[in-house]
Order: C-alpha cells, then sequence, then structure tokens
C-alpha cells in the first residue's frame, strides 16, 4: 500500500544531495538514451535500405543464359543457348511452389540508340515484352490508363505503357500520351498507360525511361518466336525461390542438354537470398545496438549502487535507532531497495524521454528535407520500451540489494554507537 511517510523519506534522502543523486541517476540516463538512439538509427538504417526494395516481390529470382562451360552429350563446351517459351511450361509442370513466372524479352539497354520515334522526337529506352505478372514481381504505380493484360497477350495487341520519363522526353507538357501511338524499332505502338516506380537501387530516373508491351506483339513484331530472352520467377508466400531453384536450373539443363555439374550456364540473381542477407545484418546491428546500451546502462546502475551504499553508510544511525525501535529486516531492506528502484526509474524514463524526443526531431527534419538515402523513420517498437522499463526495475533492484543486504547486517549497538 502507498506509505506517505516512507516516499516522504525517500524524496528527502534523494534530495539531501541533490548534485549527487543527479551525477548518479546521469549515468542510467545516459545508458537508455543510448540504447534507444542505436535502436532507432538501427531501424531508421534498415527501413532505408528496405525502401530501396520498393514493394518488389523479395522472394524472386532472375534467370538469363550464360556460355556452357562443360561439353555434355556429344555437345562442345563454349556453345550459348536461348530460353524457349516451352521452358516456361515445364517450369510450371516440373516444379512445385512457383507464383509468378514471367518470361522476358528486351530491347535497348544501357548505351543503345534512338529506338523510339513520335513525329520529331527519338529516343532511347529499354522496351520490354512482358507478360502482367510483371508488375506484381516489380510493382510500379500506373498514373494513367492501365497496365498490359491477358486480353492484349492473347490477341497480340501492339500496345505500350511507357514511363513518365519517356513522357516528359516525347510529350510536351501537358500533353495527354493516352491513345497516342510511339514507333518502337519501326514498329507502331498505341500507349494505353503510364507508370512511375521507385528506383531499386540504381538510377530512379531511367527507372522511369522504359517500356513494356505484350510479350506475344513483342516477338511477333521483332521476329523472335518463341525466344525467351530471361525469366522473372516468383516462389509461393511460405517457399523461398533460394530453395527451390536448384530445381529450376535442373530442369532447364535436361531440356537444354547442359552438364548436370555446370553451374556457370545459367546465370541468376537471387533476390531473396540478397534480402535474408540484409536482414541477417540488420539483426547483427540490433545486437550490437542492445550489447553497447546494456553495457552503457550497466555502468549507470552500478554508479547507484555505489551511491546507495555510501546512502546506507551515512545513515547507520538512523537504521541503528531503527532497529532499536523495532524495524525488521525487512523494512530496512525495503526501504534501501525502493530508493534504488525509483531513482533507477526516474532516471530510465528521462532517458527514454529524452531519446524520444531526438527521435521526433530527427523525423521532423527527415520530412521536411526529404527522402535520404539508406535513412528513413527512424523509431523504437514499444516492446523495446517496455523491456527497458522492466530491465531498469530489474537492475533497480540488484543495484539496491548489496547497499539493502549491508544495511541489515547492522547492530543496533554498534549504529548507535556511530560518530
Amino acid at each position: 500500500m502507498f506509505n506517505r511517510d516512507r516516499w516522504t523519506e525517500i524524496l528527502e534522502a534523494l534530495s539531501s544531495n541533490w548534485f549527487r543523486t543527479f551525477l548518479t541517476a546521469f549515468g542510467v540516463i545516459w545508458g537508455i538514451f543510448i540504447l534507444v538512439i542505436l535502436l532507432a538509427a538501427s531501424k531508421g538504417l534498415e527501413n532505408g535500405v528496405k525502401a530501396d526494395f520498393g514493394n518488389i516481390a523479395t522472394n524472386t529470382m532472375f534467370m538469363w543464359t550464360q556460355t556452357v562451360s562443360k561439353p555434355y552429350k556429344g555437345l562442345p563446351k563454349g556453345r550459348r543457348f536461348r530460353y524457349r517459351t516451352s521452358d516456361v511450361q515445364a517450369l510450371r509442370d516440373n516444379v512445385p511452389n512457383l507464383k509468378y513466372i514471367s518470361p522476358r524479352n528486351q530491347l535497348g539497354g544501357f548505351g543503345g540508340s534512338n529506338n523510339v520515334v513520335r513525329g520529331l522526337k527519338t529516343g532511347a529506352f529499354n522496351v520490354y515484352g512482358d507478360y502482367p505478372e510483371i508488375i506484381k514481381q516489380q510493382p510500379m504505380d500506373i498514373t494513367s490508363g492501365r497496365f498490359i493484360n491477358y486480353g492484349d497477350i492473347k490477341e497480340k495487341r501492339k500496345v505500350a505503357v511507357i514511363g513518365e520519363g519517356v513522357k516528359t522526353s516525347m510529350y510536351d507538357k501537358g500533353e495527354d500520351p493516352i491513345g497516342t501511338y510511339i514507333k518502337v524499332s519501326g514498329v507502331n505502338f498505341i500507349v494505353i498507360g503510364t507508370y512511375k516506380k521507385k528506383s531499386q537501387g540504381g538510377d530512379g530516373e531511367e527507372d522511369q525511361k522504359e517500356i513494356y508491351v505484350p510479350f506475344t506483339s513483342f516477338s511477333q513484331a521483332f521476329n523472335q518466336g518463341d525466344k525467351v530472352g530471361w525469366m522473372a520467377i516468383t516462389a509461393e508466400d511460405g517457399s523461398s525461390i533460394t530453395s527451390i531453384k536448384e530445381q529450376i536450373f535442373d530442369v532447364i539443363k535436361q531440356r537444354h542438354s547442359i552438364h548436370p555439374e555446370d553451374d556457370r550456364a545459367i546465370g541468376n540473381f537471387d533476390l531473396y537470398e540478397q534480402y535474408s542477407r540484409i536482414e541477417g545484418l540488420f539483426f547483427a546491428l540490433t545486437i550490437v545496438a542492445y550489447g553497447v546500451g546494456f553495457l552503457v546502462l550497466i555502468s549507470g546502475i552500478i554508479g547507484i549502487s555505489n551511491i546507495m551504499l555510501i546512502v546506507v553508510k551515512e545513515r547507520t544511525k538512523e537504521i541503528g535507532i531503527r532497529r532499536a525501535l523495532g524495524a525488521t529486516p525487512w523494512a530496512i531492506r525495503g526501504q534501501v531497495l525502493l530508493e534504488a528502484i525509483f531513482l533507477t526509474i526516474i532516471s530510465g524514463m528521462v532517458g527514454i524521454s529524452l531519446g524520444g524526443f531526438v527521435i521526433y526531431i530527427i523525423n521532423v527534419i527527415l520530412d521536411s528535407v526529404g527522402p535520404v538515402d539508406m535513412f528513413a523513420n527512424p523509431s523504437v517498437d514499444i516492446g523495446v520500451v517496455i523491456s527497458a522499463l522492466i530491465i531498469l526495475i530489474v537492475s533497480g533492484l540488484g543495484a539496491g540489494l548489496i547497499p539493502a543486504q549491508n544495511a541489515i547486517k547492522v547492530r543496533p549497538v554498534d549504529a548507535l554507537r556511530t560518530e
């Protein structure tokens, strides 16, 4: 129960030498402040790096062909091969837990020549032949019109979805591109939509200078037949692409007479594997933040324990009188423990408040200056704050335990003799 006299005594004991109390409390304030700031900084870095992935399907692998490095079944090494549309169906039939398989073809590329014409304007852009699923694997915001659909695929419609960068380059300001025609390598395509997407760690401006057309019309218009340049493959939720990609490679190797141990013939970029490494890195950073903050906090707790020893020494006569008047050992122990816990919790709450204020200021600054590369929305989960308070209570008990034990060891007669 609440005991007013006890709390009055605690406040008087701590305020009798306020400067000493402040210096003691500062160790805990600084420790919990450092812990909060380190965790927030770690979270800010994690948010910033993950934001570079945007909403991209991280359980995705991109797969392309390379030169065969081993002879097999009478075929020489050094030969090249191409994926075919039949490979896509073979993967669907033979590899379980695949969510999307998007065959892709491409025109243009880095340093390519002008391949798109509209009136008197020309430009060099990446042009992709794709299936509708690609928007789920590399999400983009459709800013006007629509994206390609299976009606376009089935009827081989010569339609195109252009990036905002293409729109800026090929159209006058305020001009609506929907329903207009652009000529890609001599073939006319009608514009049905515009998009804008977040950069995936590259040049954000270049990401907006891309054109998407139906895979089938691309193959027909540019004489690709059943050839597939590369594939974007996404695994089902709950099954990582990393764990099943060897099955994918085995199917492709069998279909193209590639040696089973030829690891160079099929190039791939495993986005899930890269994403997992990043998550592992930030997990390690969080552990380091906890470790550093905990060590700094421990130094503050030690300071409180030391000051409580001094307080007990200074109040030896008082303790002796209380013992002589019938105070039980637990009453003496409880008083000292309560003082230590009170000082620790108050110090910790001040540290948490200061840390929260600094995080708030940082977020206000970030909001005012706009996005910062690899750093966004530093924050600390409420669970961490609750855990920190629990740690402070336990630490307060630990800090007061030794002084409390020393207090109850004082014999009343010896205490009353102390000057």
